[in-house]
């Protein structure tokens, strides 16, 4: 079986093998990001709710969660202090998969205009993190949506075969 051709932000990773810093963040985020919408998308309502293991984390809980800290630490680059949910693994009958990635895309958006008016050693205060700089905040990014999307690969791997990055 032929894998797909790998999209705009795998591609854009690919391209950025030698670009400038901020670029290679941007790209790798932007890349992981893309995983988690691929990983829900086509996904119906109960699979993407379904626990398929002992914690709370399901397909639409990890769309929900990285929404949640997206607006926790790039939204507070617009002055913002953003309402952030008791949980962010908590689904309400709302919280569909199409509702869930449309959220989680236009949140990105914001994260993405408001990181672009800031250096990388531009510094910002964090209630729970004291002092931070928007270079760690991408790292952190990185990390934390790298990471879930590991775990949306598993938990799509459970719910149709499906795997891979691209698949």
């Amino acid at each position: 079986m032929e894998s797909p051709p790998p999209r705009p932000p795998a591609l854009r990773v690919m391209r950025a093998n030698t670009a400038e810093e901020r670029e290679i963040l941007e790209a790798f985020l932007d890349f992981y990001r893309d995983i988690v919408v691929h990983k829900i998308a086509g996904v119906d309502d109960q699979a993407a709710r379904a626990r398929l293991v002992p914690s709370m984390t399901t397909l639409a809980g990890l769309v929900r969660h990285l929404t949640t800290v997206e607006r926790n630490w790039f939204h507070r680059l617009t002055g913002e202090d953003p309402e952030l949910p008791d949980s962010s693994w908590e689904l309400s009958d709302a919280h569909t998969p199409s509702v869930l990635i449309e959220e989680y895309e236009r949140v990105c958006a914001v994260s993405r205009r408001a990181a672009a008016g800031f250096a990388l050693d531009d510094v910002i205060p964090h209630p729970d993190a004291g002092q931070v700089s928007v270079r760690w905040i991408y790292v952190h990014m990185i990390e934390e949506t790298a990471r879930h999307a590991g775990h949306a690969d598993i938990l799509r791997e459970l719910t149709d075969g499906s795997t891979g990055v691209l698949g």
